[in-house]
């Protein structure tokens, strides 16, 4: 069976035709815009490749997982946005959804970094933080869907006197460290802040969720020696309490998310 999966971002959409890393048919990549226009190219990218068995999308958040739509977005115009009943009418066919975490997530779970494990962390870091989570080799829904980029964590203001760069929570964990937070300082990039402001948020994931692992993706984490900035930070704030997992980058690369889309598409016939 073949499979579309749509990795619906907030900047991008990445749309694939597969079954899998070592399988894909076809794949376009184009900028998001409004809802109505962004869901219309992706359908006819779907529509032109042939007969598919399910379709899955991995969208930005968050999201109403059981009613299939995006809520309260501070992206403009996509406040509300019905998804999964847009693709079911346009294709008629199942529809797999989740959160674009969620569905990187899973990609390194069959294919990647994640292999072999059953509780781990997918965090992406870009223009907003997100995490995927799965526990217990099951993927993690509760109230709504885990909400990494949201918890709070220490701000050291006499260091960084930004006020951050959330809609909503201000100086939350996304309004410091995101890739949104960083441009709207201005100056230049602080590796050391950056490294210190996501351990703070990695030690919270890991001190509730228990990882074995913690996957650390995203267009910030292509900053030179972030990645090892952050291990060093979050191997000083466990304070030799516990060994902290490893974290590590994506196997998958800038794949995660669509190769997730088709593991939900996937799921949609189970």
């Amino acid at each position: 069976m073949i499979y579309g999966g749509v990795e619906a971002g907030g900047t991008k959409w990445v749309c694939a035709i597969g079954t899998g890393p070592d399988d894909i048919r076809d794949s376009v990549i184009f900028p998001t815009e409004g809802p109505e226009a962004t869901i219309a190219r992706a359908t006819e990218f779907l529509t032109s490749a042939g007969p598919l068995a399910a379709i899955g999308v991995g969208s930005f958040g968050p999201v109403d997982l059981r009613h299939g739509r995006i809520t309260t977005t501070p992206k403009p115009g996509w406040r509300d946005t019905e998804v999964v009943s847009a693709f079911a009418d346009a294709l008629a066919l199942p529809v797999g959804f989740d959160t674009d975490v969620n569905a990187a997530a899973l990609a390194e779970h069959r294919w990647g970094a994640a292999q072999g494990l059953d509780t781990f962390c997918y965090v992406t870091v870009g223009t907003g933080i997100g995490g995927g989570v799965l526990a217990n080799g099951r993927v993690l829904h509760g109230l709504l869907h885990p909400e990494i980029g949201h918890m709070r964590i220490p701000h050291d203001r006499a260091r960084d006197p930004f006020d951050g760069a959330c809609p909503y929570h201000g100086d939350c964990f996304e309004g410091l460290a995101s890739g949104t937070a960083i441009a709207a300082r201005g100056g230049a990039f602080d590796l050391e802040l950056e490294a210190r402001y996501l351990a703070l948020g990695l030690v919270n994931v890991i001190g509730v969720l228990s990882p074995q692992r913690i996957m650390l993706g995203g267009g910030v984490m292509k900053e030179p020696g972030l990645l090892e900035g952050v291990r060093e930070q979050v191997r000083e704030l466990a304070g030799g309490y516990f060994d902290p997992p490893e974290v590590v980058a994506p196997a998958l690369g800038n794949r995660s998310g669509v190769l997730g889309a088709l593991e939900l598409a996937r799921f949609a016939l189970l």
